[in-house]
């Protein structure tokens, strides 16, 4: 006898659009009849599932890289805030000097800042950093662009709580796919021990008439 298959996913939904799986406390009262066929009913949790893995992975992967990303962009936005207090702080060295009338000597420029940045993972170079009040910054996908400090810091904390948001909001999603992998990994065992114990009935009920048949022919 065949059955009508019901939608896997329940109406409710997480903030970001993820389906819901209903629990299935009743398998009777689900597949709607003692006859019903199982198989399309598990072929559908099995799809469902599927799905949820395929969704995990990829949110696996997506957090991964922005497990990567964020210290970049943490490592960048020091820098640059480095960079706009030396330059405040020399700016207001400059006008303490002046309200001083000290020697010539003092008011010299600072030497450029000596630092070392990364090539790759086990590369540093050394370099010399001009007093400037521009950086250069990666957009990703080969582009690079100039900005005054002040707007690349305003660019970086912008991008910083972007990826934070997005890297918290991943890692609820993955949470929430997990809990609803496990219920369907309940769902589909709890529809086939169901079968099995309906079959296993059946034997014993034919077995029994069997034996009723038998015994009353003899």
């Amino acid at each position: 006898m065949a059955t009508l298959v019901k939608p896997v996913f329940s109406e409710e939904k997480n903030p970001r659009g993820i389906p819901k799986a209903p629990f299935i406390a009743d398998v009777d009262a689900y597949l709607g009849s003692p006859d019903a066929e199982v198989e399309p009913t598990l072929k559908s949790f099995q799809d469902a599932l599927a799905k949820y893995r395929y969704m995990d992975s990829s949110l696996t992967q997506r957090r991964a890289s922005l497990e990567e990303k964020i210290p970049d962009i943490r490592k960048t936005l020091d820098m640059v805030e480095y960079l706009q207090e030396r330059r405040e702080d020399k700016s207001k060295a400059q006008d303490d000097d002046n309200l001083d009338d000290q020697d010539d000597e003092d008011d010299a420029p600072k030497k450029p800042l000596t630092t070392t940045f990364e090539l790759n993972d086990t590369l540093f170079a050394e370099a010399e950093l001009e007093d400037t009040d521009t950086v250069y910054l990666w957009l990703g996908a080969n582009v690079m662009l100039s900005y005054k400090l002040p707007a690349a810091i305003t660019l970086l904390k912008s991008k910083l709580d972007v990826a934070q948001t997005s890297l918290d909001n991943t890692i609820e999603d993955l949470e929430f796919l997990r809990e609803q992998l496990t219920i369907m990994e309940v769902n589909t065992a709890r529809v086939y021990n169901w079968d099995v114990k309906r079959r296993r009935e059946r034997r014993e009920k034919e077995a029994e008439r069997t034996t009723v048949v038998g015994n009353s022919e003899r």
